[in-house]
């Protein structure tokens, strides 16, 4: 059976860099941020279309690692960061996504100790944005109960205290 590990949260919080770190030494296959592949595509203005679109995207991506049967997995976001940006766009939660039961044993939730990098993709770039967007992430994982864990530091100190949090959640390595 394959052990999930998703990095969730605010945006420019690291999850992209984290992701790809965290896998290489867990040995895991690496879903990337299907967001970030959309909004480079296809522009950020993001409707309730746009958003089903990459929820679809993420379970298509999600799909094709675990068919290859990894015994881990690293996902850059997963559709509870899709809903949460469809609360903060939208102000509103999309049924479709609500419906989905799929997640991840442990989601990684990289703090806001790193500066604001803008890349083009990013919207919420204000203390108060990022901070509301947080808690709406933080909001997601609470509504479903699911298991989560705060990763702070810089470069090697947040990947040794993901590794350290995974380790903790009784995951292994």
């Amino acid at each position: 059976m394959t052990r999930r590990i998703c990095l969730h949260g605010a945006e420019s919080t690291g999850k992209s860099t984290l992701a790809p770190r965290l896998a290489s030494r867990l040995g895991a296959r690496v879903v990337p941020e299907y967001g970030r592949t959309y909004a480079e595509a296809n522009g950020t203005e993001f409707d309730e279309a746009a958003l089903l679109a990459i929820f679809h995207g993420h379970l298509a991506a999600t799909e094709t690692a675990l068919a290859q049967k990894p015994e881990w997995l690293v996902s850059d976001t997963d559709p509870l960061m899709t809903q949460a940006w469809a609360t903060m766009l939208l102000g509103r939660r999309l049924p479709e996504i609500d419906r989905w039961a799929d997640t991840a044993d442990l989601y990684l939730v990289p703090a806001m100790d790193l500066p604001w990098r803008e890349d083009g993709t990013r919207l919420f770039g204000s203390d108060s944005a990022r901070r509301q967007f947080m808690d709406v992430a933080i909001g997601e994982l609470d509504r479903r109960k699911l298991p989560w864990a705060w990763v702070e530091g810089d470069g090697d100190a947040r990947l040794e205290n993901a590794l350290a949090a995974v380790k903790a959640a009784g995951l292994g390595s």
